[in-house]
């Protein structure tokens, strides 16, 4: 398996640009919020799992899952919740896992947007971590999502803080800077997981 760098960072943070940057230099991207979407495409067998449980009112028309009714329906039950929970994480890992092995480029970036949460820093090489300001990061989900104030607010609060995310971080991106200077930092942190991946014996 390749060198792994975890990429994390708050909601609104900017995680999928500074993959994007990565994939650009050639970089492997693997990323858990569209293997997450991934594992419940129509034809899957999750989906089937989850129309079975939940009913016709789970679906869009079009026979994709109906998300926001999902989201409604296991936030009012826990036991739901779990359900899903244990439906899904194991589908997940291992397809992370298989796109991990699979990755064919020096070294890979892991996107991962609830490592610290979910105390999964452990199983990468190293830990990157986009930085902004909370204020910033209301704004971009604000915009973004289109959600009011309160309801970004919210979701912050769920999620880990900035202080425990950068007490993990190897490395930081302060995404409140320029488009160029993040670029250059970028390029720069490629050359060190280079090197580091190269200096790390793999079978």
């Amino acid at each position: 398996m390749s060198y792994t760098v975890a990429l994390t960072g708050g909601i609104g943070s900017g995680k999928s640009t500074i993959a994007l940057a990565f994939a650009r230099l050639g970089i492997d991207v693997v990323d858990a919020d569209v293997i997450a979407r991934q594992v419940v495409e129509p034809g899957q067998p999750a989906l089937a799992a989850i129309h079975q449980r939940f009913g016709d009112q789970i679906l869009l028309a079009d026979g994709t899952l109906n998300r926001p009714q999902l989201r409604q329906t296991i936030f009012s039950s826990p036991a739901d919740k779990q359900w899903l929970n244990n439906l899904l994480h194991p589908l997940i890992h291992a397809e992370t896992r298989r796109q991990l092995t699979s990755a064919r480029s020096a070294w890979c970036l892991w996107v991962v947007p609830l490592l610290v949460e979910n105390n999964l820093q452990h199983q990468a090489d190293r830990v990157l971590v986009v930085d902004l300001d909370r204020e910033s990061q209301l704004a971009r989900t604000m915009a973004r999502d289109g959600v009011s104030r309160v309801q970004a607010e919210n979701i912050l609060a769920a999620q880990a803080t900035r202080e425990m995310r950068l007490a993990t971080a190897d490395d930081i991106i302060d995404n409140a800077a320029s488009p160029e200077a993040v670029a250059a930092h970028v390029a720069e942190l490629n050359q060190r997981y280079l090197a580091l991946a190269a200096a790390t014996d793999r079978d």
